[in-house]
């Protein structure tokens, strides 16, 4: 497949493009994308309202190549974690949670991580590169094989968080194109409030997302002011707080109003005292805004502790009476290090290449 075109790095707009020049009309590219995502086919062969001419003419000049399946695991609880090879020295991690009133899949963007924070044990793992739209899009026609979906035809996947390995928007144009699959109704037709993408702070791109995307936006945030959070999420030295929180504001009223998630790991003894719960309280005065509390999932040589239910129940509370909606997140995949943060695959480490003083350049 050597110098053939991965038809899986194209969203609607690059497939017609593609066949545009290739001499052919642009509805193809509706044709291709149904097979693909919605059939499940993956055999030009097999593409039955294609001429045998042009089935012939792709499988010369293209292919469908998704990541290969290493290993396949089930917790107790039914989450279930993918360990997916994307090249012969790396692999990444996609991750299943069912629940009752939905199925969440956790894509990964990138090969590691950049940004260290220090309560994820991704980011120790070192970062290596950027996924391609193939290689995210491909997460979830895997996962949706897997589950049956090809089979059964039964949406299992009802939503999808870009919250995996990797800051997503230090892969925003590959990023984006596979959200854009995500939501197309030729591909997986899935609602732009069931797709969310979760970021560290990464504020141009926040706004540049705000401009061309109306999909769902969390906030890593794990702290409500700089000193702390400078410790537990290093980006925030060059996006501090305030500044996260004006951009938090202006994407919400970019979408309407919808309001923003803050996402908050729980760390015993470090950020969740009640002076904790209310400065967070403070901070999110007046912005449309959801809390998840996140109780730690501890990793291999982690430095922290999971806070007490009771110390998560009183913040919680405080947050609550403070008139901002704030949910407890339920460990899940803890048996099989599939919980939030724990996710590692394998990764050979490159230097950071001082990607944390270059963000701009990504996006």
């Amino acid at each position: 497949m050597s110098g053939k075109i991965n038809l899986l790095d194209l969203d609607r707009d690059a497939m017609m493009a593609f066949f545009t020049g290739i001499g052919e009309k642009p509805f193809r590219a509706s044709q291709i994308l149904k097979w693909i995502y919605q059939q499940g086919i993956l055999d030009f062969a097999q593409m039955t309202n294609l001429s045998k001419t042009m089935r012939e003419k792709l499988a010369q000049i293209a292919c469908i190549k998704f990541p290969e399946v290493v290993t396949e695991q089930v917790s107790s609880d039914g989450t279930r974690k993918w360990l997916l090879r994307v090249d012969a020295q790396n692999c990444i991690e996609t991750v299943f949670i069912p629940e009752k009133d939905r199925g969440t899949l956790c894509v990964s963007s990138q090969v590691g991580c950049a940004l260290d924070c220090s309560f994820c044990s991704t980011g120790k793992q070192g970062f290596n590169r950027n996924l391609s739209v193939g290689e995210i899009i491909g997460q979830v026609w895997i996962a949706n094989k897997a589950l049956a979906y090809y089979q059964h035809r039964d949406r299992i996947i009802s939503n999808i968080v870009m919250m995996g390995m990797g800051e997503p928007l230090l892969n925003f144009d590959n990023v984006l194109k596979a959200m854009n699959l995500m939501m197309d109704d030729l591909a997986f037709g899935l609602s732009h409030r069931r797709v969310t993408l979760s970021t560290s702070g990464i504020i141009p791109g926040i706004d540049k997302l705000a401009e061309i995307s109306n999909v769902s936006l969390a906030i890593s945030l794990h702290a409500a002011n700089n000193p702390l959070r400078d410790i537990l999420v290093p980006i925030n030295k060059k996006y501090p707080v305030e500044a996260l929180i004006d951009a938090s504001r202006r994407y919400s009223q970019s979408q309407d109003g919808e309001p923003i998630t803050f996402e908050y790991v729980m760390l015993d003894g470090v950020n969740d005292t009640e002076t904790d719960a209310i400065g967070l309280s403070r901070l999110l005065r007046g912005l449309p805004a959801k809390v998840n509390l996140i109780p730690f999932n501890p990793f291999p040589g982690a430095e922290y502790n999971r806070s007490k239910a009771d110390t998560i129940n009183r913040f919680r509370e405080i947050l609550m009476n403070a008139g901002i909606i704030t949910l407890t997140r339920k460990t899940r995949g803890e048996d099989i290090d599939a919980a939030c943060g724990q996710l590692v695959g394998q990764v050979l480490s490159r230097a950071r290449r001082h990607q944390m003083q270059h963000v701009e350049k990504s996006i």
